[in-house]
């Protein structure tokens, strides 16, 4: 039998287990996951970081230990949906597309009218821009939460009898570093360059073609230990159950980030209203914050519209078959990713050359009489080679020009589009 004697030291022990439990949770990472106010990612570069660090993007940069010297090389992932190819219209129809675009009262869209005027004009594009914190405005959702989530199903639920061929689903600013490099990281240049076909043959197409961050596996649901990179992966089972009851949990979930998409209006009809609807009562009333809400959703668009947990379909295909931007095949296309590092490669060179040549003017500049003082140990750059890098730079900024140019070109052709779709394409 326990001695009662011994009762108030298990009290005390309990009580300081429960405190020291509590103050690590506290102190853990969730305790610092931030709490979005407003739209837009937590995570990854601002735009305003993306100039910063000279226009490259942290997530175009090339991986380590993938092979070749930039890292940079097509894979090979199966995205296989159960549905279907979407049926066409005939050669040279016409297709109707609206731009879905979440906003704060304080955000710029006027870039929609100022890039895409001519496409609103002869009405071949619309906009359903929500103003997530304007009472007053007339498409607005029932609560600013979830980040574009919440707009994203509310203009469904709006206008699901009321579609277009196919539904641009993007965020309020035009630059972004999660864009398409090909396209000037430009959401203007990604709608107009959209290739309906593809929506509408595969109903679901992520704007973004490049994989990092997001493919080839990015989100298991079955892990128990939180992660700064991705908090919502360790929430995902419960949040699964409860938006998709009785479908099996993935093992993985991925796709290119980030939430960003089209769909065509026969796959958003695929499902009821009352499943769109179904969606978005979980997210009025889950107690997870308007970031992390948000996340859990990041990853599972692709589920949604294609009911596959993944969707990573071949980076040179997307861009093609996408947006008419052929190079003539994956290596082709490899080619130009190649160039591009070289050039950041000399860039950084030409930087180094730079600081080591304004750190002698400075010294120079010091001294009383003009010359750089005997005691000064400074790396002394090897004069010439900044012109000499330079003019690598400016031949491979044009050459980029020119086989980007001729991409466009050869992408005027559905004959190559359809080569480069389906992979039959060697270049």
């Amino acid at each position: 039998m326990f001695p009662r004697r011994l009762l108030p030291i298990l009290v005390a022990c309990s009580t300081l287990v429960t405190i020291l439990v509590y103050a690590a949770i506290r102190n853990g990472s969730w305790a610092h996951l931030p709490e979005a106010v407003g739209l837009g990612e937590k995570y990854g570069s601002t735009e305003e970081q993306y100039y910063a660090e000279g226009g490259v993007s942290p997530h175009l940069r090339p991986a380590e230990g993938n092979g070749g010297k930039s890292g940079f090389k097509e894979p090979k992932v199966e995205s296989i949906s159960p549905y279907p190819e979407g049926k066409l219209k005939p050669p040279g129809s016409k297709y109707t597309k609206c731009l879905v675009v979440p906003k704060l009262l304080s955000e710029y869209t006027g870039w929609i009218e100022d890039k895409l005027g001519d496409m609103l004009k002869d009405k071949s594009l619309t906009t359903a821009v929500y103003t997530v914190d304007d009472k007053k405005a007339t498409l607005r959702p029932p609560k600013n939460k979830g980040h574009e989530v919440m707009v994203y199903l509310s203009y469904i639920i709006d206008f699901y009898d009321d579609l277009a061929d196919v539904n641009i689903f993007i965020h309020s600013h035009q630059k972004a570093w999660h864009n398409n490099e090909l396209l000037g990281l430009d959401s203007a240049e990604a709608v107009r360059h959209l290739k309906p076909e593809r929506v509408l043959r595969d109903g679901y197409m992520n704007l973004r073609c490049h994989w990092d961050p997001g493919c080839p596996a990015w989100l298991h649901p079955g892990v128990t230990e939180q992660s700064y990179e991705k908090p919502e992966e360790v929430l995902l089972g419960q949040s699964w159950a409860e938006l998709f009851p009785g479908e099996p949990i993935p093992t993985v979930l991925s796709q290119p980030c980030c939430a960003q998409f089209a769909v065509s209006k026969d796959r958003i009809l695929a499902l009821s209203k009352a499943r769109y609807i179904h969606m978005r009562n979980w997210l009025l009333r889950t107690d997870l914050t308007d970031y992390l809400s948000g996340r859990v959703f990041e990853y599972v668009w692709q589920f949604v519209f294609t009911a596959a947990p993944i969707h990573c379909p071949s980076m040179s295909a997307c861009y093609c078959d996408g947006y008419g931007i052929c190079f003539g095949g994956p290596k082709a296309f490899d080619h130009w990713f190649e160039m591009r590092y070289q050039r950041k490669e000399l860039m950084e060179e030409l930087r180094v050359w730079q600081e080591k040549a304004r750190r002698i003017e400075d010294e120079r500049k010091q001294s009383d009489d003009g010359k750089m003082p005997e005691e000064a140990r400074l790396d002394i750059p090897e004069l010439g080679m900044d012109k000499e890098l330079q003019s690598k730079i400016s031949a491979l900024t044009k050459e980029m020009e020119r086989t980007r140019n001729e991409a466009i070109e050869r992408g005027k052709d559905p004959k190559q589009r359809e080569l480069e779709r389906t992979g039959k394409a060697m270049g």
